[in-house]
Order: C-alpha cells, then sequence, then structure tokens
C-alpha cells in the first residue's frame, strides 16, 4: 500500500469541498436563464446542468495545466506543503460568504487570490509568475466580461432584425426549444473551465507530496472533481439564480438563448487557450449586453455595478484572505 501522507489527504478533501462549493455558487450560471423564462423546471434544469457538468469535466486540461503551473513558480513552493491548503480554506470562506450575501462573484478568481496570497506570504512576490498572470487570468478578466457583453448585444440585435415580422408566439415556441439546447451547451462549457481549476490544484498538491513525477492530471482526479462539482451544483445555489435571472433585467426565451449562446462562445474560446475565467461574469455582462439591445432602461444597472465591484474585489480579497490562513497556519505551527 502506498505511503500517503495525512495532509495530502486533507488538502485533496479540501479540494473537493470547494469544487462543491464552486459548483453551489456557479450553480446559477448555466440554469438561472432557463429557469428564469420558465423553459424547464428547476430540478429538470439543475439535472441536466450536473450531467452536463460533469461531461465537460473531461473534454479538457489546459485551465488545470494553467492552474498548476502557470499561476505561481513551482521550484520555488516545492517545499511547502500547507500553501495549497491555506489558498483553498481562502478560496472556500470567500465562496460561502459570497453565497450567503447573493453575489454573482467569481469562484474561479477566488481561487486564483487565495493561491496568490498564501504563496506571496511563503516566498514573497518574486515567486508569482507576472507574465502568464497578466495574460491568462488579468487580461481574460477584462476582455470576457466585455466579450460576454459585446456578444450578447450583437447577437439580440441580430435576433431581433431577423425575426421583427415573424409572429410573437411561434417565435417565441422556436426560442424556448433553442434555449434547452443552449442552456445545456453552457453547462457543458462551465464543466469544461471550472472543474478544470480544482484538477489543476489537486494535481499540483500530488506533485509537491512527489506522488506524481509532473503536472498530468490523473484519471481519478478529473472523476473526483467532476463529482464534486456536480453535487455542488445539485444543492443549488438559489439565491445567485435570483440575481441571475430576475434582478437584471426581466427575461424571455429568447434573451435567455442570446444570453446562453454568448455566454458558450466565450467560455470555450478561453478554455482552448487555458485562461481560467469566470464563468460568472461573463454570463452576467452577456444578460447586461442582452438587456441593453432592449433598451437601455430595462436593464437594472445598480445590480450590475454591485457584480462588477464585486469582480474586482474579489483576487485582492480572497489573496489576503489566502495569505492570513497561510500566516495562522504558520502560527500554528
Amino acid at each position: 500500500m502506498p505511503d500517503i501522507p495525512l495532509l495530502l489527504i486533507v488538502i485533496v478533501l479540501v479540494a473537493l469541498v470547494f469544487d462543491y462549493t464552486n459548483g453551489a455558487h456557479d450553480a446559477a450560471n448555466a440554469i438561472a436563464p432557463v429557469i428564469s423564462t420558465r423553459v424547464m423546471s428547476p430540478k429538470a434544469a439543475v439535472i441536466m446542468a450536473v450531467l452536463l457538468n460533469f461531461l465537460g469535466a473531461f473534454l479538457g486540461t489546459s485551465v488545470a495545466e494553467t492552474m498548476g503551473k502557470g499561476i505561481i513558480n513551482l521550484e520555488m513552493i516545492l517545499g511547502c506543503r500547507t500553501l495549497l491548503l491555506a489558498a483553498l480554506i481562502g478560496a472556500i470562506l470567500w465562496n460561502v460568504l459570497t453565497w450567503w450575501l447573493g453575489m454573482p462573484s467569481s469562484s474561479s478568481h477566488a481561487l486564483v487570490g487565495g493561491l496568490m496570497g498564501a504563496a506571496i506570504v511563503t516566498s514573497g512576490w518574486d515567486c508569482l509568475q507576472i507574465g502568464p498572470i497578466l495574460k491568462k487570468v488579468i487580461l481574460p478578466l477584462f476582455l470576457s466580461p466585455l466579450g460576454g457583453f459585446l456578444a450578447g448585444y450583437v447577437l439580440m440585435v441580430g435576433i431581433a432584425h431577423a425575426t421583427r415580422s415573424f409572429r410573437y408566439r411561434p417565435t417565441n415556441t422556436a426560442f424556448k426549444r433553442l434555449q434547452i439546447l443552449t442552456s445545456g451547451f453552457m453547462a457543458l462549457s462551465h464543466g469544461l473551465n471550472d472543474a478544470q481549476k480544482t484538477m489543476g490544484i489537486i494535481t499540483l498538491a500530488l506533485v509537491i507530496f512527489h506522488q506524481i513525477p509532473e503536472l498530468v492530471v490523473p484519471f481519478w482526479v478529473k472523476v473526483a472533481c467532476a463529482g464534486a462539482m456536480g453535487a455542488g451544483t445539485m444543492s443549488g445555489g438559489w439565491k445567485i439564480i435570483k440575481t441571475m435571472g430576475q434582478k437584471i433585467f426581466k427575461m424571455e426565451p429568447v434573451h435567455g438563448f442570446a444570453a446562453q449562446t454568448a455566454t458558450t462562445a466565450v467560455i470555450m474560446i478561453a478554455s482552448w487557450a487555458g485562461a481560467p475565467i469566470s464563468t460568472t461574469q461573463v454570463i452576467s455582462s452577456s444578460v447586461l449586453g442582452v438587456g441593453a439591445s432592449k433598451r437601455f432602461s430595462a436593464v437594472h444597472w445598480e445590480v450590475g455595478g454591485r457584480m462588477v465591484v464585486a469582480w474586482f474585489v474579489t483576487i485582492p480579497a480572497s489573496a489576503l484572505v489566502g495569505g492570513g490562513v497561510m500566516v495562522l497556519i504558520r502560527l500554528l505551527g
């Protein structure tokens, strides 16, 4: 029987808890539009999201590789086996706080921030890989919401123009069916991007504890992360679903279709590029873009403003929490 350190087991379990909170926190991403437009019942939408999130986790590992070796210098933190524990606890605490407040913040950036904060406390600022962080975290932080907004706006304007001479009821029925399809693709893309983040952390832990020679995601890690995220999604994030589906602006099936299509496109592109983006940010900005295409007054911009604040606060706030947890672990010895 292999000698598996207890601390490694704890880190893996805490990582799966984070994945669970990620699934619960981000359940709104794929299913809020389809629930708010009453195209699917909450139960049916959640089951669909669980299955496709699970499947999406097996479609690639580019994001996992970025999380494992594109944020911090692996050689500088090999001697610190508690760093990942501190990073995960910091991200979980931020997730729980924003879930409780009903804020659609970014679980992805909470994990990145927690990892950065714990690493800085451990080895100083030099351990951060500034270039990759700017390229694959900070730049997408700005570009992915902007892309979601513009894609949602342009797509909705195009749909409105193309269907202007059609009757309302047949058109609405058609978009109800299409929205189920786009909701499924979005759940798939969510699993592709979000589940990989925890895969990267667990694989990094296996390298640090010398359980595997290089940062290649084992199959059991994929299964465990996909399962934990699916379980979290099943538990639901109804506060955030309410914010996403109703408080930004009142959606109809055509709006849900446009928002979900725009979001899926942005997430897929980012996943192939290995960028751990926030699916919450993208769907939120896509919904804003779709609403703005209808008329600017139809959007509750104050809600959008609070979400933007949450987006920019997440990385530094979770970095402070992750760093604080790292300090506490050191004090406890």
